[in-house]
Order: structure tokens, then sequence, then C-alpha cells
């Protein structure tokens, strides 16, 4: 796969660097800031860019306003975000302009070298990532801005769920509660957002959508 990164903290783009080396992929470039890299993403045509969300030259929101940029621009270029911080509205707005190629992890949760990589293989492959923590912190602002009272707390839970990219298996297991649930949640879900069943092929996609709109 050939990958982009962009990140300022010298040691971690080194290290990510040769970790992604090393572990097949090859490295188009890597960058300290984001002042050009749309330029360096329209150069390369890299398969994915991992890109951390506070960079130079202000080191707020350079990297994910450059991140939201790529995903309209250069859709078929994969997206993950790897940050310390979760900046709920660009990434709510990155989940609903593209739901394949797209991940967001925040670099203190990574639990080990093979999760990050399985991360980088499903985002560079057109699949959806998301750290429960950033699927959390979507959901509260949502609820700030949304009225989500014809949903129950079960199906408020299942659906948290499916944002973060759950089969009905692994939710039946994370609830404690049968696939056969699992599946009737979902459908209500489906009823009380009007999603029709002519939408059957992505409507568990545009529920989530839905629900993460501001």
């Amino acid at each position: 796969m050939r990958i982009l990164i962009a990140e300022d903290a010298a040691v971690l783009r080194a290290g990510l660097e040769r970790l992604l080396v090393d572990a097949g992929h090859e490295v188009v470039e890597a960058v300290s800031d984001a002042t050009g890299l749309l330029d360096k993403v329209n150069e390369h045509q890299p398969d994915l860019a991992i890109i951390d969300v506070r960079m130079p030259p202000t080191y707020t929101d350079e990297g994910i306003r450059a991140a939201v940029l790529i995903r309209k621009q250069n859709p078929e270029v994969g997206v993950l975000v790897f940050s310390q911080y979760v900046e709920e509205r660009y990434a709510a707005e990155l989940i609903s302009e593209n739901t394949g190629g797209f991940g967001y992890l925040l670099k203190d949760r990574v639990a080990d070298v093979e999760e990050f990589l399985k991360a980088v293989d499903s985002v560079g492959n057109a699949g959806t990532v998301l750290d429960p923590e950033v699927v959390t912190q979507i959901l509260v602002r949502s609820r700030q801005q949304r009225d989500l009272s014809a949903l129950s707390g079960r199906e408020r839970e299942v659906l948290q769920l499916m944002a973060e990219g759950r089969s009905n298996h692994a939710i039946s297991e994370a609830l404690f509660i049968s696939p056969g649930s699992v599946e009737k949640h979902i459908s209500s879900i489906f009823t009380k957002f009007d999603l029709s069943p002519e939408d059957s092929s992505n409507r568990r996609v545009l529920a989530v959508l839905k629900f993460l709109e501001a």
C-alpha cells in the first residue's frame, strides 16, 4: 500500500514510517505540517493518508481540515486520522461525507502495533475504523443538537456500536443479548429514522449518519 504521513512530531513520524515500511508498505512522503498537504496527495495519489489533527503553523485543526478536503477532492484516497484529540464537528463531517476508507484513532488508546496495522489495512481497503471514544464524543455532541427521544436507551447503545463498525454478532456479544434481539433493535431504529426497505443495501450506514448529523 502507498501511504502518505502528515505528523509534526519528528520521532513519531519516523517511527510510523519505519513501522509501515517494515510491514511491507511504501511511504511515499512524510511531512511535518499541513501546508501543501493537498498538493502532496495530488502529486503522489497514495492509497492512504495518515494525518494528525493539530499541526503547524497554528497547531489547532489544520490537519483535520486538510483531511476533510482530501475526502471531498480525492475520495479514492483513504484517510486515517491519528491524533490525541477528538474534533467532534469535523469527525462527524468526515463520516457523513463518505463511510468507506476512513478511520479515526486516538494515539493514547491504540493498544498495540498489530491493532494499528490492522486499522491501516482496513482503511486502505475502503473499510471504516473508529475508536469507541471518538464515537462517544460525537454522539454526546449530537445529543446536544438533536432530539433522540424516539430511540430507546438500548437502541442508542446498538446504534453506537454500529457506528464503531461492529457486526450484529459483535453487538450481541458486547451487550449480552441475542443476535435476534439485535436485529429487532436495528429494525426499530430503521423504522424510527424513516429508512425504507428500498434503502436495504445501505440502511445501516444511513442510520448511523442520520444519528450523527447536526
